[in-house]
């Protein structure tokens, strides 16, 4: 999951210049790519080209062009909470919308855990930079004091984060991941043994030790994002054509950038070394060692800090924001709907903030950093994929209640069968991902299996309820007058039905 520019986000108006398949395709890769995650997938060699592979057509395409249809068909404010709502209900719609809330707020510490572990590799010892990094204290305050900061940025609105998000990603994420991969691929050219079985039977990863299989179930999470920019298919020409088009290309180029970039470490760091939170700063640190480029290596763990500083604090705001409109809608207590002098939902953020707080004291309860890491990547995983099974299951259901509703794209193949097939395959590749992120991986030394497995479901279920019980305690008052959410469509008929209504009353908003 990479950061979101707010223009990434935001629909230009009807006037605009329409956008082309290279535009898109630019859109698409710098949404979804992101560095943080490759050392997990490194731990399988060559064959995390075929997990790569196999999350695309499960998931990362699915998403895309299901995204696609559900925001051109239901284009008014609400997003995922107004596709799901449409489908089966306010109830599991404010689940969906809580559950990407808590993802976000999960995924926090464990993305700032890469950036206090680049922090840490800013100095000229990298015997005493590991060290630093697997500190638990110095990354819980780093995380903390980060967050928090991002948090008061936040406050002071779009306009005072904007540009540190934009550099940010090109800083960051976009020159680091072409230096990876031209130094990794050099390292192997030039002659290097490389740290890993070439061969082409080891493609095929080995299935009967299931439980590697749980590392992998983290690729999809890789690939989350691609929806976030849906919305501008309305602005594409020829959408029916155009935009898979792009989507395929895209989907090609993120996935090759994931693949050599993991590949690139797996060249360098050998199997038993391979550490989900430093190993992508000890690639660069041998590979820059290897070139000769030694000097660089802090500049690189400086911009690789930035880089993830700056998502931070473009996504402390983006679903806070998506929260607060449907508070507004009558759904979160009136409390919920503060906001300050720049539009912010101040005490959303707060909220968020002190989450952040307790998941971030699981890096000292915890055996070790890594393991602590290994824990909230995974329920980062499970809760949004708890999102998406829902919005794969609205996309198909609304096939059948809403067949005749216009959509500017429509995913070919009839009136189900197409959809069956795109939706079906990422509703399968979501659910199975679901039930692989709660088996403990054998890599990792997480302490206690059963307290593993335990902290997880524990933790799943404590999200999951916590909608349900808000939603039994809705009330009228609940609702700000001056919110402009518009009706879903049944409800729209169900009041069109009503002989005490005049048509008048009943206008679309």
């Amino acid at each position: 999951m990479s950061s979101q520019s707010p223009s990434t986000q935001v629909s230009a108006n009807s006037n605009a210049k329409k956008l082309g398949i290279t535009t898109l395709v630019i859109m698409n890769i710098v949404a979804v790519v992101s560095l943080r995650g490759l050392p997990s997938e490194a731990e399988y060699g060559l064959s995390s080209i075929f997990y790569y592979i196999f999350a695309a057509i499960f998931f990362l395409i699915p998403v895309s062009l299901v995204a696609a249809e559900l925001a051109t068909g239901w284009s008014e404010k609400g997003g995922v909470f107004r596709w799901v709502g449409e489908a089966f209900g306010p109830k599991l719609a404010f689940l969906a919308m809580f559950m990407l809330w808590v993802e976000v707020t999960v995924w926090f510490p464990t993305a700032l855990t890469f950036g206090a572990v680049s922090l840490a590799f800013i100095g000229p010892d990298q015997t005493w930079d590991q060290a630093l990094s697997a500190n638990k204290f110095f990354v819980l305050a780093v995380v903390l004091a980060i967050y928090w900061l991002a948090t008061f940025i936040a406050f002071r609105g779009v306009d005072a984060f904007a540009k540190v998000s934009k550099w940010g990603g090109i800083i960051g994420t976009i020159v680091p991941a072409i230096i990876l991969i031209v130094l990794g691929f050099a390292y192997l050219f030039s002659g290097q043994k490389p740290q890993i079985d070439l061969s082409w039977g080891k493609l095929i990863p080995d299935f009967t030790k299931f439980d590697n299989i749980v590392l992998a179930a983290s690729i999809f999470l890789f690939y989350a994002g691609m929806e976030m920019n849906a919305i501008h298919v309305k602005e594409v020409d020829n959408p029916n054509k155009t935009y898979p088009i792009a989507i395929m290309i895209a989907a090609v180029c993120t996935v090759s950038i994931f693949v050599m970039g993991t590949l690139a470490i797996a060249f360098v760091i050998p199997h038993a070394d391979i550490n989900l939170t430093q190993s992508l700063l000890v690639a660069y640190n041998d590979m820059f060692k290897w070139a000769g480029l030694s000097w660089l290596a802090p500049i690189v763990a400086i911009a690789l800090a930035i880089g993830v500083l700056a998502g931070v604090v473009t996504w402390v705001a983006g679903p806070s924001s998506g929260l607060l409109v449907i508070a507004k809608a009558g759904y979160l207590p009136r409390w919920w709907q503060h906001t300050n002098q720049h539009g912010m939902a101040t005490h959303i953020l707060l909220v968020q903030a002190s989450a952040v707080t307790i998941l971030s004291v699981l890096f000292v309860v915890l055996p070790s950093v890594q393991s602590a890491y290994q824990i909230l990547s995974q329920l980062t995983v499970i809760l949004y994929l708890i999102m998406y099974m829902l919005m794969f299951a609205a996309a198909i259901k609304l096939r059948y209640s809403q067949p005749d509703r216009p959509r500017a794209y429509h995913i070919p193949g009839g009136k189900k069968a197409g959809m069956w097939i795109v939706g079906g395959a990422g509703f399968a590749g979501s659910l199975l991902a679901f039930v692989f992120s709660f088996i403990p991986p054998s890599q990792i030394k997480v302490g206690s299996p059963e307290m593993y497995v335990g902290i997880l479901v524990g933790l799943t279920v404590f999200f999951v309820v916590i909608p349900f019980v808000i939603y039994a305690m809705k009330k009228a008052e609940w609702k700000d007058p001056q919110a402009d959410f518009a009706p879903f469509t049944w409800e729209e008929a169900k009041t069109t039905t009503q002989p005490s209504n005049p048509p008048s009353t009943t206008a679309k908003s």
